[in-house]
């Protein structure tokens, strides 16, 4: 794929803050909704500001030569949860956040120092072409039911359900779809550089125009909008701090912590974290290895699989103390490189500045937290769907008349659609790192088979 931006191109001021906010807008949703499913009062805007650190931490050690923005993993949803259980109190637990993104940044250096010094063959052999092409279509593929079921959801709640009727949710999500494209497809060459943010903006006038028809006619099928967000900054009246505050960060909350820290609680936080880092490594290879094909330049070898490594583990750390959430490689963002061919590494630097910046601004925060999931919806199809084609342009080269080929294949696409997941204790193991340990396995047993007649 040629790219219209590589990675060491910086285009113009204006053009890069545009191209910054799309980056923003693909990967903000996700990363603000972790701290919310994980609750506690957990900080989305300090989410935010984790993730937009954490990346400038990643770019320092990769050399800004892997174009990756890191965002609120879901994989540490569990562990994260498990810091607050057990009865003890909200201050320890917040300490317990800081506690497991330490171990898991630990586990992905001590790999690092393995491939420092080993090198990366083992990596190419263990996980060649075959194995890790169908897993990058699983990791886009596995996202396909969240993208369709938000596609018919509305941004108002009752009970947790959607007031909007599905039609009206669909119709907006898929103008969203439309406009992005077309604006990919045919539009100018600034348009096709942000498709993603004249797909929002049409697909949120879609919503809020049917949510003005079902205020005034008092539908609640056409309230797809929803305006809390924005109501809740002007409780109390409208000052100073409505426009500009300051996250709860994590290290603020968990000052309180240290008197009940006790081995026990540590030990638990580790047996938590450990596993799903070792997890999160197998998705960190495979993220690389699509970019690296996006791009055309193997980043496991320049700047290479331990300096990723180092990237991604110590800006996992460094965000958690900020936000509480460790952070990993964002397929939204290799999603949206692939689409609109801008790989500069200043787009990602200038949106991990923007997601420390916005996180301070409390309108732009509400404005995102007020896009309904339609919207988004119509997005991640576009996005997601990339991520899993990428993925089968892996494999376009691979001999699949080989047996051996297509049931390494085969298992990864049915372990990984199929949803197959290993649950031990409180450590999951995902449906893409299930597909792909069973791919692995696959393929070391049938490595050596004869090939046919």
């Amino acid at each position: 794929m040629k790219m219209i931006y590589q990675v060491e191109d910086r285009p113009k001021f204006g053009e890069v803050v545009v191209f910054a906010i799309q980056q923003l807008l693909a990967i903000m949703a996700a990363t603000l909704v972790v701290p919310m499913i994980v609750g506690n009062g957990m900080s989305s805007a300090a989410a935010l500001f984790g993730a937009g650190i954490g990346t400038l931490v990643y770019i320092l050690f990769t050399k800004k030569k892997s174009p990756v923005f890191l965002g609120s993993s879901f994989a540490f949803i569990g562990p994260m949860s498990a810091a607050f259980a057990g009865g003890v109190s909200m201050s320890l637990g917040y300490l317990g956040l800081i506690l497991g993104a330490a171990f898991a940044g630990l586990v992905y250096v001590a790999v690092a120092l393995v491939v420092k010094f080993v090198g990366v063959d083992w990596i190419n052999k263990l996980m060649p072409v075959v194995v890790i092409g169908p897993t990058v279509a699983i990791i886009g593929l596995s996202l396909a039911g969240n993208a369709v079921g938000d596609l018919t959801s509305g941004g108002v709640k009752v009970d947790n359900a959607s007031v909007a009727s599905p039609l009206a949710a669909l119709m907006c999500g898929l103008v969203t779809l439309a406009v992005t494209m077309l604006c990919s497809s045919y539009g100018k060459r600034m348009a096709k550089l942000i498709p993603f943010i004249f797909g929002i903006l049409a697909g949120y006038a879609a919503a809020l125009v049917l949510t003005v028809i079902g205020n005034a006619a008092d539908v609640d099928a056409l309230k797809v909008l929803s305006f809390s967000s924005f109501e809740a900054l002007t409780k109390g009246g409208v000052g100073v701090k409505t426009f500009f505050a300051v996250p709860d960060f994590t290290f603020f909350t968990a000052k309180d912590g240290f008197g009940e820290l006790n081995a026990s609680y540590v030990a638990t936080i580790a047996v938590s974290y450990i596993p799903v880092a070792f997890v999160v490594f197998a998705e960190h290879i495979a993220d690389h290895k699509n970019i690296s094909s996006i791009i055309e330049r193997d980043l496991l070898k320049e700047p290479g699989l331990d300096k990723t490594l180092l990237g991604d583990g110590i800006g996992s750390m460094v965000g958690a103390f900020f936000g509480g959430c460790p952070n990993t490689t964002y397929g939204e963002s290799v999603g949206c490189v692939a689409i609109t061919r801008n790989a500069s590494i200043y787009t990602i630097m200038s949106a991990a500045i923007g997601a420390i910046l916005i996180s301070f601004l409390s309108p732009f925060i509400a404005f995102v937290n007020s896009i309904p999931p339609c919207v988004m919806g119509g997005v991640c199809m576009a996005l997601y769907g990339f991520i899993a084609v990428s993925g089968l342009k892996m494999i376009q080269h691979v001999d699949l008349n080989k047996n051996k080929n297509l049931f390494v294949v085969s298992v990864i696409l049915i372990a990984g659609i199929g949803g197959l997941t290993l649950t031990f204790g409180k450590v999951k193991i995902t449906s893409v790192a299930a597909a792909l340990i069973l791919g692995i396995l696959a393929n070391l047993m049938l490595k050596n088979a004869p090939d046919e007649v």
